[in-house]
């Protein structure tokens, strides 16, 4: 079981959902992923945490009244500093939303969107550090920001978060930049100017990890969800993205079905 005590300064850290019924999308990842949740949390409005084997891996909260943006997962990337990266964010193009909060004696939280326009959140830890599993089934296994400013972003990211950023692929036809530590890869940027459809604006996702993804996705429809993307082998494993029961979507990593020959 990959495990960690704290995450790099810059990596992700913990992932969360905002969700118009919270009762159904409790249940249907517990059910999905085999997780497990903790009671809500009255002093921070509901909040409460899902568990994977009693280690925490994700959170999720009720949409406030009113609110008109869908449900979806956020990704919030570690600092040291969230008043600094607060500072280095607004400075270098991006736009502060939620200034940092403290979360009682857990951590302090601060929400902004990059230079391209996607929403990040930040955490400084205090007794909470985010997930401490994963790149396992049922775990957080990769992190990927879909851009249409793609070399301003790859610089934002750089400049505010301190990533170490190598591409893995430049040509026309994929450009993608990835956030290393050592032999790890911790995050990714694609250049998504020609595939996001209009009116979609750049934005996070998380992918979960399965032992089969095929498997998952069944699974997720039979629990009132959706298939956006069916599931392909690539590189990086057998992809896949699906829609929750309340209009969340999230992607899906497990093992190729096939082995290359060579």
């Amino acid at each position: 079981m990959p495990t960690r005590d704290t995450a790099p300064v810059g990596a992700p850290c913990w992932v969360d959902l905002t969700s118009s019924d919270v009762g159904r999308s409790r249940a249907f990842y517990c059910e999905l992923f085999g997780w497990t949740a903790e009671e809500p949390a009255e002093k921070f409005g509901g909040y409460f945490s899902f568990l994977k084997d009693g280690i925490l891996v994700a959170g999720c909260m009720a949409r406030q009244p009113g609110e008109q943006a869908p449900d979806l997962w956020s990704v919030y990337l570690a600092t040291d500093d969230a008043r600094k990266t607060l500072e280095a964010a607004a400075s270098s193009g991006g736009e502060v939303h939620v200034d940092a909060m403290p979360v009682g004696d857990l951590g302090t939280m601060a929400l902004i969107t990059d230079v391209g326009g996607a929403w990040i959140g930040l955490w400084q830890p205090g007794r909470h550090q985010g997930f401490r599993v994963l790149d396992e089934p049922g775990a957080p296994s990769w992190f990927e920001l879909h851009t249409r400013a793609y070399e301003a972003t790859i610089g934002f990211y750089r400049n505010v978060f301190g990533w170490d950023t190598h591409a893995v692929s430049d040509t026309p036809e994929f450009r993608y930049t990835t956030l290393r530590q050592g032999e790890s890869w911790l995050a990714g940027i694609m250049d998504a100017s020609g595939t996001l459809p209009e009116g979609v604006p750049a934005h996070w996702s998380v992918y979960f990890g399965v032992d089969d993804t095929d498997a998952a996705l069944a699974k997720a429809v039979e629990l009132g969800g959706s298939i956006v993307v069916p599931a392909q082998d690539t590189p990086y494993g057998r992809l896949a993205a699906a829609i929750d029961p309340t209009g969340a979507q999230f992607k899906l990593v497990g093992p190729n079905e096939t082995t290359p020959a060579g």
